[in-house]
């Protein structure tokens, strides 16, 4: 897929695992937006309606999954931490189209099936309203999450009062103002880590007031440090 490429929103009566193996993906649903770069493992199970995007040039793999390990995984997307058994095991099934009848298929399956299930979920879904008074306030950070307009000001271009929405945030998304935006900035901060981009350079980007400001929300979120991150996102796909 081409930087920036859309896929409209679709299902399948099996569930599907996406991997890129280079470049990131982006799926959203009418609940929530989920990012997976470097060495993460969408799920999205069957019957589930997704679209998707794709960030620099991306090699997606795809994968279909049989019902008895759809049973096993949970019931809606998800994103999980791929080791690097998993990983290979994943790229050997998928570039080689071996089929999970064959039995080296079922082998790679097997391995496939045991180290997601172990594998950490990334914690990182980021809600999406359906309200249309939030959604205006929404499109408005997806559009440019470095905005650093108050909840008060975002509420006076899009004709909605600050209590209103800070309301419809708790009510509706289960979270602040000051926390979706950061998880937003969060996700964004993954695409462009993931590309090479530097932390510091990120940080100003993505509206931060500071690298350091930055450092801590993102290893608060992420588990580990966007520096950590970029790195080991670069081996990844080097």
């Amino acid at each position: 897929m081409a930087h920036g490429e859309d896929i409209a929103a679709h299902f399948h009566d099996y569930g599907q695992l996406r991997y890129a193996a280079s470049g990131a993906l982006v799926t959203t649903t009418k609940v929530g937006t989920w990012v997976a770069p470097a060495n993460r493992i969408t799920w999205v199970p069957p019957f589930y309606v997704h679209s998707s995007r794709s960030y620099g040039e991306t090699d997606v793999r795809v994968l279909p999954v049989p019902a008895a390990l759809s049973e096993e995984l949970p019931p809606e997307p998800s994103v999980f931490v791929a080791s690097a058994l998993l990983r290979e095991a994943y790229l050997a099934m998928s570039s080689e189209h071996e089929t999970a009848a064959s039995e080296r298929g079922r082998l790679l399956l097997a391995v496939i099936g045991a180290e997601l299930i172990r594998a950490p979920q990334e914690a990182l879904r980021l809600p999406e309203p359906s309200d249309p008074r939030l959604k205006a306030v929404t499109d408005l950070l997806h559009a440019d999450p470095a905005i650093s307009a108050t909840l008060a000001e975002l509420g006076h271009r899009t004709g909605s009062s600050e209590r209103t929405l800070s309301r419809l945030f708790s009510s509706e998304l289960s979270m602040s103002f000051h926390q979706w935006r950061t998880l937003l900035r969060i996700q964004r901060a993954l695409l462009e880590l993931c590309e090479g981009t530097s932390v510091t350079e990120t940080a100003i980007r993505l509206g931060w007031a500071n690298p350091g400001s930055f450092i801590n929300a993102f290893t608060d979120l992420v588990g580990q440090t966007p520096g950590r991150y970029r790195s080991t996102a670069g081996a990844a796909h080097g």
